[in-house]
């Protein structure tokens, strides 16, 4: 939970200020009673289910890259280092990467890479392709 918080933070804070909102326009003097209770629980309902849906997801893709990467397959991670050129990093323990808690290192490489900015690197069979 510590690792989502921290790698979620700026999203759970935009959600966190939205919840203030409704809270704000759901607690003024001139809202029913019944509105009030419609906007507070659609809200934390809301959040709720997309925060807990948002967290199964990344854990469960983050545990299928471990995996796979332990496995030997090649995994392919966001890169923010340059945007101009190659915009993701293919890691596989065949090209030297190794796998620290939930981050991919290398030594030519400056930053690591954390499991939950990479996917599975699928490699497609040229001979099972729709020709046009």
């Amino acid at each position: 939970m510590n690792l989502f918080l921290q790698l979620e933070g700026g999203n759970l804070t935009i959600a966190l200020f939205f919840l203030l909102i409704a809270i704000f326009v759901a607690t003024r003097p001139f809202v029913r009673p019944q509105v009030k209770r419609f906007i507070l629980g659609t809200v934390i309902l809301g959040f709720g289910i997309l925060i807990t849906g948002h967290y199964i997801v990344t854990m469960h893709r983050m545990e299928g890259v471990k995996k796979a990467f332990a496995n030997g397959r090649e995994v392919e991670c966001e890169s923010r280092m340059n945007r101009k050129a190659a915009q993701s990093v293919i890691v596989s323990k065949a090209y030297g990467w190794e796998l620290h808690d939930d981050l991919f290192t290398h030594p030519e490489y400056t930053r690591p890479f954390h499991a939950a900015r990479c996917i599975l690197r699928l490699k497609l069979d040229p001979k099972k392709l729709p020709v046009k």
